[in-house]
């Protein structure tokens, strides 16, 4: 049996999903009732509150696998008092915890959803990120979350359990929020966007691939031990990307060619410089070592899994 942590968030439900469509038996663990994204019907679920002392009675009970993707995650302008003190609560401490007492408990695998950012903020054009590259964290979130891993792979050499480490980029689908679900609108919209003279490249990652991807690492015997990183294995610029996603929905899109330091200008006295070097610089991975030592292949290509982000979010 499965333990999936955070199966009611954005990840966690297309994992559990997945999980369901691939014949798995799954335990869905989550902080709480009250979420976005509903919960499957006739699924039972655990709902206990992610810590770094203590878990539920009997959770890891016939447990032989776990997918770990309960995180606090990254907050633009995050307003905590002490923000790296916030994300290891739960991304570090809680996690180890969790995994402490899964090896005693016999479990087999642990497969730890990271992030990209503990390999960086941004790539040169065409020099992508791969899997055993040097960690460069640059935040407090990312910082955690590398923590963490270097906690789970020491674990792993002193017990039996193994650790699989899985580092996405920009993750997007039909529950996604923030920026991406921001994009769409101004699509939607027909509102002419200044971005049309961008030249970057970057990788993104539809959730169900994601989804796909985690669960092969968890049955795979060659992913154990392993970093892997993970897209859609096709990279696209800022205008390319609008314009794809204006046709997914049968739109016109109208991209002008504001200069990228004018556009860098306004975006800092606007106080939204990190969302400029989103959407101007490049953060491309390179997902070789994913298709050949995994044998595995997204499911949905580029535009298939811009079709659906746009249909869930426009209906």
């Amino acid at each position: 049996m499965i333990l999936l942590t955070g199966a009611n968030g954005f990840v966690g439900s297309a994992v559990l999903s997945r999980c369901i469509e691939s014949g798995l038996v799954v335990r869905p663990m989550i902080r709480s009732l009250e979420s976005v994204i509903p919960l499957i019907k006739g699924i039972p679920y655990v709902v206990h509150e992610l810590d770094e002392l203590s878990l539920c009675n009997n959770l890891l009970e016939g447990i032989t696998q776990i997918i770990h993707c309960a995180a606090r995650v990254h907050i633009l302008c995050d307003e905590a008092t002490d923000s790296l003190e916030a994300y290891r609560e739960i991304n570090v401490r809680a996690t180890l915890n969790l995994a402490t007492q899964a090896a005693a408990a016999g479990v087999k695998r642990f497969v730890f959803l990271s992030t990209i950012k503990v390999n960086g903020e941004f790539t040169v054009l065409n020099y992508p990120f791969h899997a055993d590259d040097s960690p460069s964290p640059k935040d407090p979130y990312s910082f955690s979350k590398m923590e963490a891993e270097h906690l789970l792979l020491k674990l792993m050499f002193e017990t039996d359990m193994e650790i699989v480490i899985v580092r996405p980029p920009l993750v997007y689908g039909p529950a996604v929020k923030a920026n991406f679900a921001s994009m769409i609108r101004w699509v939607a919209s027909g509102i002419p966007l200044p971005l049309g003279a961008i030249h970057n490249l970057r990788s993104m990652v539809a959730v169900d691939n994601l989804a796909d991807f985690l669960i092969t690492c968890l049955k795979h015997p060659a992913a154990a031990g392993q970093t892997f990183l993970i897209s859609d294995g096709e990279d696209i610029s800022t205008p390319e990307l609008l314009r794809r996603t204006a046709q997914a929905m049968g739109k016109n899109s109208f991209l002008l060619p504001v200069p990228v330091s004018l556009l860098r200008i306004g975006a800092d006295l606007l106080g939204m410089h990190e969302v400029a070097q989103r959407l101007c610089g490049s953060l491309q991975v390179d997902i070789e070592k994913s298709r050949s030592l995994l044998g595995w292949t997204p499911r949905l290509t580029l535009d298939q899994g811009l079709k659906k982000a746009v249909e869930g979010l426009t209906q």
